[in-house]
């Protein structure tokens, strides 16, 4: 017998800290604005608004750039203490819904509603009235998507934002997935949205006419996970506690790696898996180190370490040729990872750090 289907709300505030700012001044909204540091001082956008969106500017955009796609951008600085102070409210009204809440930012979070007794049980009443009080209280906007299980859930509320609410029956879920384009799936990155449509599987339906071992065969051990999700299946659970404080990816190779060149040209897969493995863990916002381990043919092994909010290739590529010149020598496995910490404190650090100096470990 099948357990009854959750009911789980995915909820975050439509570009927060630039909602934050428009309300406090008015006359900022309709004009294209950005939160973040100084195009001279190195400063990135934190976040901004749809308007400056229109011109592709996203968060974690270098400001000096964005500025060169939008001459007329306002940048304003963070202003942490206040956004903290609307955190709080909304996090506030999630946990007078439910106690099992499972924060992923200053603002955004699941919520597993499935035993509420609020709203006489109904998760699109209950994100409905969530919304409603976001409005009233904050003086924001907030997107929800009400589903069966957290994938669906945080696919649903991109849907009609900002300010939307979409639904995904359990008895919808099969149809509204394989309609999915499959670079929408947790985990698919560019590179392999592009393996994946080459393969000829532009959507979830197309996925889903691949058997288990024929997607094991094309993407390793990932090819489980995408057999599940392109069926709409996901059984992780909303996690009250976030204790993880690293994410990575590593491979053992044989024979081993012989020279320097060689394992550079290993990063872009092992970027690729990381970057899926960060996307479904939704730690993007929690990222304040990058790192390359090293376990060399003799066994020694080396860890190289810096600054980052944004895994790239080119930064794990000078981690890696640091690591590499410690022992000069064929390598047996090679790893590249993110370490986590408190999304307050990386915000800040993402925003004013100036001095991204190599930390490393033998």
């Amino acid at each position: 017998m099948n357990a009854p289907a959750r009911k789980i709300i995915h909820c975050d505030c439509d570009c927060f800290y630039a909602s934050v700012e428009m309300r406090d001044d008015p006359s900022l909204r309709g004009r294209p604005l950005a939160v973040g540091g100084r195009a001279d001082q190195r400063g990135v956008v934190a976040t901004c608004n749809y308007e400056a969106r229109r011109f592709g500017i996203h968060s974690a955009m270098a400001t000096a750039q964005a500025m060169k796609l939008c001459p007329e951008l306002v940048v304003i600085p963070p202003a942490m203490e206040k956004y903290r102070i609307a955190s709080s409210q909304i996090m506030a009204i999630y946990q007078d819904y439910t106690e099992i809440v499972e924060p992923l930012s200053l603002d955004e979070a699941y919520l597993d509603v499935t035993d509420s007794p609020h709203c006489k049980g109904s998760a699109t009443l209950i994100a409905q009235e969530i919304r409603r009080r976001i409005v009233e209280t904050v003086g924001i906007t907030a997107s929800a998507g009400v589903g069966p299980n957290k994938f669906v859930a945080k696919i649903a509320s991109d849907w009609n934002k900002p300010d939307g609410l979409f639904l995904v029956r359990p008895e919808e879920v099969d149809a509204f997935v394989a309609a999915l384009p499959v670079k929408k799936l947790h985990g698919v990155g560019k590179v392999t949205a592009e393996k994946l449509n080459r393969l000829g599987a532009q959507t979830c339906a197309d996925l889903r006419g691949w058997s288990l071992d024929k997607l094991q065969e094309h993407m390793g051990s990932f090819g489980v996970r995408l057999y599940d999700l392109s069926r709409g299946i996901d059984h992780r659970e909303v996690n009250t506690s976030r204790e993880r404080k690293s994410i990575s990816t590593e491979e053992t190779y044989t024979p081993d790696v012989p020279d320097l060149a060689a394992c550079l040209k290993l990063l872009p897969d092992l970027h690729e898996h990381l970057l899926g493995r960060i996307k479904r863990a939704n730690a993007e916002k929690f990222i304040n180190k990058l790192f390359v381990k090293i376990k060399f043919s003799d066994f020694q092994q080396t860890t190289v370490e810096c600054v980052g909010y944004a895994p790239n290739i080119p930064t794990y590529g000078r981690l890696l040729e640091t690591g590499w010149a410690r022992a000069s020598r064929p390598v047996r496995l090679l790893g590249v990872g993110v370490r986590l910490g408190d999304t307050e404190i990386v915000e800040q650090l993402r925003l004013f750090d100036d001095s991204p100096d190599d930390a490393t470990t033998p």
